[in-house]
């Protein structure tokens, strides 16, 4: 009997550590975390910066399982840069880092866009509903800190190195009239030690027990992304500030409190073609100063909910099929920049994705209406049915893994002769591997991504039946690249090379998050 509940006892040990949380909390691209707690529950904004909608909310009951629940923009302007017209793209810019607050029954998302210069500041009383309202004002306030402080006054604090602050109009409308910038820290850097490397930038600002603390992300030359953390009892200051994590590059990012009083910081970490992921670290507070990690270090695993997985919260499977009332496309799906809405359709053909050539463009990063969603880590795999038997000569449709060094794997037509075709970049030129004659209308496309210790490896395949299933060209190695700063993403596209008219219609995209070829 004894033996039997030392036993059980050890069942249930082993259990309930195998079920911790564990380190990244999202294995997929959701950088540029801004968080904040209301009530019981946790909502985060992130940066998808030039897809469509874009500024993505998720909600979460325990910081470890996140679900999408809304965009605060369908599309952050009109421009040639965002529409993808006239040869040109906002790939790497769009609408960068974001603040998330909430302020007597009102959620605040701000963000800024290089792109048209300006910084927004989005409003609603329902977070998970909408509607936002939009105000945007120039010039465009780099990697912001949206702060309402108790005496009712509103602030940001930005910039990179060099901090300053500027007082809001109490509505929101933009800087408070007869108000300038000030400069509040000279070099936010210097706690680091090296000079060189990233100036700090990503600033979080944050009001503990009447102390003020603000969080950067610096990045010395010949070490790793570093966390700075400055405190100050005005917010004016004078600030004093310290190194509070530097491990493992984790950085950027800020402080989140539990409703039992425990402490976190959300961070994230560079990891290659993936994207940027997000991490949790533990706050413990000694003497005033928040202290990240165990020992100086981000742990493997955490005293929290072990993950349920990022299907479907984060990235879903879709059969393109919709009952009266549902909303188009799910929210794991984002347009590459902003879509032209008339050519794609759920109706035209029911249980199917109709993307319809309306242009003649020469290359796949200029066209638009390629539908995307995250690739997942340590691996996933997409897989699509594609009904070629509309396409017209010149064009190309199948399933892409979009970066500036992308892969593709899909149909082309030639002379009304479609045939198979892998594609990836190679030195900055796409070209075409493999070329296989199709004579059926109906084909199967399926990219595997090999995420595990930075293997950063995809394959491409088709198959003729579903069940048989044939690799296509070479392997994609998938560099993380500063001009599309954005983990490869699953994508649908069509794109006409000589004539318009022409249609492909996608019966649905599975994703998994195991790897189902050799």
């Amino acid at each position: 009997m004894i033996r039997s509940f030392i036993l059980l006892c050890l069942l249930c040990s082993s259990k309930l550590l195998f079920a911790q949380a564990q380190n990244p909390v999202i294995f997929a691209d959701v950088p540029d975390l801004s968080m904040i707690r209301v009530g019981d529950t946790y909502y985060m904004s992130s940066t998808t910066m030039h897809m469509s909608p874009g500024l993505p909310l998720m909600k979460s009951k325990d910081l470890i399982n996140w679900q999408l629940i809304g965009y605060a923009y369908d599309r952050l302007g009109e421009m040639d840069e965002l529409n993808l017209t006239n040869g040109k793209s906002t790939y790497g810019r769009g609408s960068w880092a974001s603040s998330l607050r909430y302020h007597k029954g009102t959620y605040y998302v701000t963000t800024f866009a290089q792109t048209t210069g300006k910084t927004y500041i989005y409003s609603t009383q329902n977070i998970e509903k909408g509607p936002w309202k939009e105000v945007s004002f120039k010039p465009s306030y780099h990697d912001h800190s949206l702060f309402f402080d108790d005496d009712g006054r509103v602030y940001m604090i930005y910039g990179g190195g060099k901090l300053k602050l500027i007082e809001l109009s109490a509505d929101l409308s933009g800087v408070k009239p007869g108000t300038t910038e000030q400069v509040i820290i000279e070099n936010a850097s210097t706690p680091s030690g090296t000079a060189g490397g990233l100036p700090a930038e990503g600033s979080q600002l944050f009001k503990v027990k009447g102390k003020y603390y603000l969080f950067n992300i610096t990045w010395p030359k010949g070490s790793m992304r570093t966390v700075v953390i400055h405190r100050a009892d005005k917010i004016t200051g004078p600030w004093e500030g310290k190194v509070g994590l530097q491990d493992l590059g984790v950085a950027q990012g800020g402080l989140i409190d539990t409703p039992d009083g425990k402490w976190y910081a959300y961070l994230f970490r560079d990891f290659g073609g993936v994207g940027r992921i997000p991490y949790l670290v533990p706050v413990t507070w000694e003497n005033g100063w928040p202290v990240l990690g165990e020992n100086g270090k981000v742990p493997e695993k955490l005293p929290l909910s072990a993950s349920k997985g990022l299907i479907p919260g984060i990235v879903a499977s879709d059969e393109f099929s919709r009952k009266k009332g549902e909303p188009d496309l799910p929210l794991v799906w984002q347009w590459n920049h902003n879509p032209e809405p008339k050519l794609w359709s759920l109706s035209e053909r029911k249980g199917f994705l109709r993307l319809q050539t309306g242009r003649v463009d020469t290359s796949f990063t200029q066209a638009r209406n390629t539908l995307t969603q995250r690739t997942i880590g340590p691996e996933s795999s997409g897989t699509t049915a594609l009904d070629v038997s509309q396409m017209k000569d010149g064009d190309f449709a199948g399933l892409s893994l979009l970066q500036k060094e992308y892969g593709l794997v899909g149909v082309k037509v030639t002379q009304g002769k479609p045939s198979v075709v892998m594609v990836k970049m190679v030195a900055g030129k796409p070209i075409e591997l493999q070329n296989i004659p199709l004579n059926q209308n109906m084909i199967y496309l399926k990219a595997e991504c090999d995420f595990r210790d930075r293997k950063d490896t995809a394959h491409f395949f088709y198959s003729l039946d579903n069940k048989t299933w044939t690799r296509m060209g070479e392997p994609l190695k998938m560099p993380y690249t500063i001009p599309h700063f954005m983990g490869y993403r699953f994508g649908l596209f069509n794109y006409a090379t000589q004539q318009t008219g022409g249609y492909a219609d996608f019966d649905y995209f599975r994703i998994s998050d195991t790897l189902t070829q050799p």
